[in-house]
């Protein structure tokens, strides 16, 4: 079977609070975009080893140990019988972007996996089994926009709708790490709630719904202040950087006309 694993965009992240358990109190719409990896999983017949991947398209260097492909079928695996299979990964979201590729890998051979248990899991199971694999997992679980709180694995439906936009996406390749994201961040609680905002015309959230990794992002990274610059300059209704970086979108009313600045960094454009 053939499946496609969609990118993310965050409308607005709040980092609300630091936890106890170090990770951070955070809070955000996240809306899946056309950008996908594409993931084959063949079952395989008398064959002595369990699983074999394969990847073609973006390279990556990956510990097997930490491969989010490898753990959600060992993950898997532990849970379900599950028959030899080959899984085919051909990569076409850039790692370390702020997309979420990895964590969209990892839910959909879930997915894909329990299709072919015997006993399949639950859905429920399922979302279990992701927050296990990563904070922003069971996102990549649901088929619509939701909104993200607690570090990632509390989800709720938003009215929210960018179907008559069109979707541009950068990608710098400046890569930010998630320790240093969170190390520059200020955790601080926003004066309005983000549902409140997202459910405004989108030519209204400019100034009002935001993403709090750009301010450091910024500073260190002045390429990415002016990428936003120039796609408010080409048109956009709405731009900003997506999760904790460094890539940027913009939304758009119509097809942009995109000055060679920015062209160069174009990866994806299409219906939002």
């Amino acid at each position: 079977m053939i499946y496609f694993s969609p990118a993310k965009i965050n409308l607005g992240l709040h980092v609300l609070e630091r936890r106890e358990d170090g990770f951070h109190e955070l809070r955000s719409v996240m809306y899946p975009t056309g950008l996908c990896d594409i993931i084959e999983i063949h079952q395989l017949n008398d064959e002595k080893l369990p699983v074999r991947l394969s990847q073609s398209g973006i390279h990556f260097d990956s510990d097997p140990e930490r491969n989010l492909c490898m753990r959600a079928w060992k993950l898997m695996a532990s849970e379900r019988e599950l028959p030899p299979v080959a899984i085919h990964l051909h990569k076409q979201i850039p790692v370390g972007a702020g997309l979420g590729g990895g964590s969209s890998n990892a839910s959909t051979i879930l997915r894909g996996l329990n299709l072919l248990a015997p006993i399949p899991a639950s859905t429920e199971r399922l979302e279990e089994l992701a927050c296990q694999l990563g904070s922003d997992c069971p996102f990549f679980l649901q088929d619509e926009p939701m909104m993200m709180e607690g570090r990632g694995e509390l989800l709720s439906p938003v009215k929210v709708s960018l179907k008559n936009y069109f979707l541009v996406l950068l990608f710098p390749e400046i890569h930010i790490s998630t320790a240093e994201a969170y190390g520059a961040v200020s955790p601080s609680i926003p004066d309005l709630q983000l549902q409140q905002m997202i459910e405004l015309p989108v030519d209204r959230w400019k100034t009002r719904v935001k993403n709090d990794f750009e301010t450091n992002a910024f500073i260190k990274h002045p390429l990415l202040k002016s990428l936003k610059i120039d796609l408010y300059r080409a048109g956009a209704r709405y731009a900003s950087m997506s999760g904790s970086g460094s890539s940027l979108y913009g939304i758009f009313e119509k097809l942009p006309e995109l000055a060679p600045e920015i062209r160069k960094y174009v990866i994806w454009t299409g219906p939002a």
